[in-house]
């Protein structure tokens, strides 16, 4: 291969990093998210550029995060273990959880805990939906492990009969991503609640919590009263990229049964949190105790997301009402590669090809970012 050639890849590159994207992010929700022709990223690695990919929370770190960074980096050239206050993170974090540090695990974001376990549960089938959040799924896929997919409902929501019914005496894991992605759409905790006691019986059940802090009552409910209560068979995971605004840092965790935490120790996550660096721990101390920035992200999401739902409702979009901050579009009759159409408009999106049609979804950026967003949907053709 000539090196003009390797330049060229390697520009390729670093275009997606500018943009704080990847090739993988190709299958992240299960489907082919982004442009096919990935060399339309470097024209327009430009700081006119709108992403709106990747669900990451516009207003960005919290202030006291931010300095808790700042006081910190004079001793950022130590381990992690030799800082002391960093060391109390955990233990914050489980008592912020009502939980002991036993029932905890650090990940380098949730991320990695899905990777890991998909690994992890590797010997039996997996049941999940379709489409729906992709690294778990994919992972198990890339390691020979067979992938039992369940179109989600009319609605855009899991079908949770049909998952109940999916599962056999060689299920080793099921997986629900609850709000879902790519869709936003939500389970009421009863009806998520009865799955995983009856599910619970039989194999595993992973739950991806990473969007609950968007939630109002009664969706806000985390499934976490059932390990509480013991139940071995719960599993589940949090991130602080979405409303701490952390998704450049890496911090998530995983919730269980002591007796699955040490179990997973025993495998290949004991060293997971040693994967995590002292910066990124110090900011999660002090974001989870922001409350207000917390609140303010989730306040601002809410209303820049009913500006543009009424948008699409006024411009005869349908789509799916969403609990997040994403919302999944239909396309109508859109000819060609949404993403990259827009994408030559400087605005990042996602699009795919479902078994009911095209359909987009768009992260909720700023207020002006949205009303960039409904201006350039304005100027495509969609018939």
């Amino acid at each position: 291969m000539s090196n003009s050639i390797h330049r060229r890849n390697w520009l390729k590159q670093s275009a997606l990093a500018a943009l704080g994207l990847s090739v993988s992010l190709n299958s992240l929700a299960g489907e082919d998210y982004l442009p096919k022709d990935l060399s339309q990223l470097l024209p327009n690695a430009n700081p006119s550029l709108i992403n709106l990919g990747s669900n990451e929370n516009p207003y960005g770190l919290s202030p006291q995060a931010k300095k808790a960074i700042s006081d910190l980096i004079n001793n950022s050239h130590r381990y992690q273990y030799n800082i002391p206050h960093v060391q109390e993170f955990r233990k914050q974090l489980a008592d912020y959880l009502g939980v002991t540090t036993d029932h905890l695990l650090l990940t380098p974001g949730s991320g990695e805990g899905l990777n890991l376990l998909a690994r992890h549960y590797s010997k039996g089938n997996l049941v999940t939906a379709t489409p729906t959040f992709g690294i778990l799924p994919n992972t198990a896929k890339k390691i020979g492990v067979q992938v039992r997919e369940i179109p989600l409902d009319k609605q855009k929501v899991h079908d949770l009969p049909a998952m109940l019914q999916a599962i056999d005496s060689n299920t080793a894991q099921v997986y629900l991503c609850n709000p879902a992605n790519p869709t936003g759409t939500v389970l009421h905790p009863t009806e998520l609640r009865s799955f995983c006691e009856e599910a619970s019986k039989k194999t595993v059940v992973t739950l991806d919590e990473a969007y609950l802090e968007f939630l109002d009552a009664p969706y806000n409910e985390s499934m976490l009263p059932l390990i509480k209560n013991g139940n071995k068979n719960i599993v589940l995971l949090r991130t602080f990229s979405k409303i701490h605004a952390m998704a450049g840092l890496r911090v998530g965790y995983i919730l269980a049964d002591p007796a699955t935490i040490n179990e997973l120790k025993e495998n290949y996550f004991g060293n997971s949190n040693f994967c995590m660096s002292a910066l990124s721990l110090t900011a999660a101390m002090a974001s989870l105790k922001d409350t207000d920035h917390q609140q303010k992200s989730k306040k601002l999401n809410a209303a820049a997301r009913q500006f543009t739902q009424d948008g699409l409702k006024k411009a005869g979009f349908d789509f799916i009402p969403s609990y997040t901050n994403f919302i999944y579009f239909n396309l109508k009759n859109y000819k060609g590669d949404f993403a990259a159409d827009m994408l030559a408009k400087n605005i990042v999106l996602r699009s795919s090809d479902q078994p009911d049609g095209k359909w987009g979804r768009v992260s909720i950026g700023t207020l002006e970012e949205m009303k960039s967003f409904l201006k350039t949907m304005g100027s495509m053709k969609f018939t």
